[in-house]
């Protein structure tokens, strides 16, 4: 499979199946997500991986209910320990930089033959507790990882003339 075709293949799993996700695959996923790039090599991002069936129900309740959370072998915890760096263009680097690394997570786990789904809706004091994450560690998002049971959905996507300007904005 090249990058396109794990890019076309990508969907947001919301149904797993009970079925553990093998370590060199789950290895492999978050090699990916270390060889990200990030705003001046900061690597703030960090990864609280959770296999565990009870601590995942606790992680599904703080993400409002969302059941595909709790069904999912695994959830990964994206997390940041960041110095709150703002870049030049006005942007904190954090964000952006767990977003890159979690798509190479999700790019990964299509390869492997498993799915992701970013999880936004959570409650991060929860998680924090939850986890036993430290007060200053920003929880960014959550993302649950299995093999999936769900099939994908038409994508709707705008057409490539409705998001694409050249030389200047609306050309």
């Amino acid at each position: 499979m090249d990058v396109f075709e794990a890019i076309q293949q990508r969907f947001s799993v919301r149904r797993y199946k009970d079925q553990p996700v093998e370590a060199e695959k789950l290895e492999r996923v978050l090699e990916a997500a270390r060889l990200a790039p990030s705003a001046s090599n900061r690597q703030e991002w960090r990864f609280v991986v959770v296999t565990d069936a009870e601590v995942r129900q606790k992680l599904m309740a703080a993400a409002g209910g969302q059941g595909f959370v709790g069904q999912a072998p695994v959830v990964i915890a994206a997390c940041a320990q960041t110095d709150e760096h703002v870049m030049p263009c006005g942007l904190m680097c954090y964000p952006i930089d767990v977003a890159i690394a979690l798509e190479h997570i999700a790019l990964q786990a299509v390869e492997e033959g498993l799915g992701t789904c970013w999880v936004g809706a959570f409650d991060a004091k929860a998680v924090k507790e939850i986890l036993g994450i430290p007060e200053e560690i920003r929880v960014v998002q959550l993302m649950p990882l299995g093999y999936p049971d769900d099939q994908p959905g038409a994508k709707h996507r705008l057409a490539l003339e409705q998001i694409v300007s050249y030389e200047k904005w609306g050309q």
